[in-house]
């Protein structure tokens, strides 16, 4: 819709302008249509009257042209609202239908009693990584927002800044998932506070917001999550694990819209519907990821050989859920702070 206003706006101009231009000159330079015309006051009386219902008939067009547009997007923001109320319905319903019992197939958390030392050894130190990587994400954030020099750094919309942003994020943690895990603290466990501490100088424009917004955010995320991971450990073990492939496709979907967000602003119904995907169906998108996640965590455990020549890798099994975790709050608190400036 802007490329078709872009393209028809010089022709309604020239529309316009042709006819008081004329109306402008040629009864002023000739005395028999002056006569007929009356004073050049009643010609400059009329062509101001022809500019006027000319300026009023292209404001009206682009008015309604406007609200058209204005309105399927809100439409689509209805849409993606609804769909996150209707996941929001259905992992609550989960909860309890799991929580409960009353699946006629055996959860994780009944199973959990059965687990070796080992098993549990595993599942504590991924999600004592996966808290020490908030942690270690929010802290920088916190001290990157507190300098002018690194927040001015991380916050410029060069391209040449936004390339180096994905680089420094895809590069640590390829190198994290790339080293080899050893108990204790070493390269592994550098790599992955240095992609923790990368991730939180990307987010820490988000201070930007306001503390009780990140707060609210912060509760709304940690109450997903912990709902979410609740309903992972009592289904049944393989439940949310058959859901790669359509989780692949979402992501795929989300991502086209998110790169199609950078440049296409969400004030038209397009730009409203990428941003509607982006938002609402990202957040949907990496809720389903962390009931995958979380069953993978889980299902990795217990089946990674004890005595394998590389030992299990708690850090690269918490990367999985913080980077959902992550994608969660982003969002949330992304929404929360355009609600919070629609009031205002």
């Amino acid at each position: 819709m802007l490329v078709t206003r872009l393209v028809v706006l010089p022709l309604g101009r020239l529309a316009t302008q042709i006819p008081s231009r004329v109306a402008q000159t040629t009864p002023l330079r000739s005395a028999g249509l002056r006569f007929l015309t009356g004073s050049p006051f009643t010609v400059r009386s009329q062509t101001m009257a022809t500019r006027a219902r000319a300026f009023k008939s292209r404001v009206g067009a682009r008015e309604a042209d406007s609200t058209t547009s204005v309105a399927r997007g809100m439409a689509a923001i209805s849409i993606g609202q609804g769909a996150a109320a209707g996941a929001a319905l259905f992992g609550i319903g989960a909860l309890c239908y799991y929580g409960l019992g009353l699946s006629s197939e055996p959860g994780a958390l009944e199973k959990s009693v059965m687990w070796q030392d080992y098993v549990k050894a595993r599942i504590r130190d991924t999600y004592m990584y996966f808290g020490g990587g908030i942690v270690v994400t929010a802290a920088t954030a916190a001290a990157v927002f507190r300098s002018p020099a690194m927040l001015n750094l991380v916050a410029k919309n060069s391209w040449l800044a936004i390339g180096a942003t994905f680089a420094a994020i895809i590069g640590t943690n390829m190198i994290t998932h790339s080293i080899p895990y050893s108990p204790g603290f070493g390269a592994k466990q550098l790599a992955w506070l240095t992609h923790a501490a990368v991730m939180g100088a990307v987010v820490a424009p988000l201070c930007f917001i306001g503390g009780p917004i990140l707060m609210r955010a912060a509760w709304y995320t940690a109450g997903i999550v912990g709902g979410l991971s609740a309903v992972a450990v009592c289904a049944p073990s393989e439940k949310f694990l058959n859901m790669g492939g359509p989780l692949a496709i979402g992501l795929g979907v989300v991502f086209m819209a998110s790169i199609g967000n950078m440049f296409i602003p969400p004030t038209g119904a397009l730009g409203l519907g990428l941003y509607s995907i982006s938002m609402y169906g990202g957040l949907i998108l990496f809720g389903a990821f962390l009931l995958y996640d979380t069953q993978h965590i889980i299902r990795k455990a217990e089946t990674y050989p004890l005595y394998a020549a590389r030992p299990y890798d708690p850090v690269n099994a918490s990367l999985r859920i913080y980077i959902d975790t992550l994608n969660i709050f982003i969002r949330i608190a992304t929404l929360l702070a355009g609600g919070g400036n629609k009031r205002r």
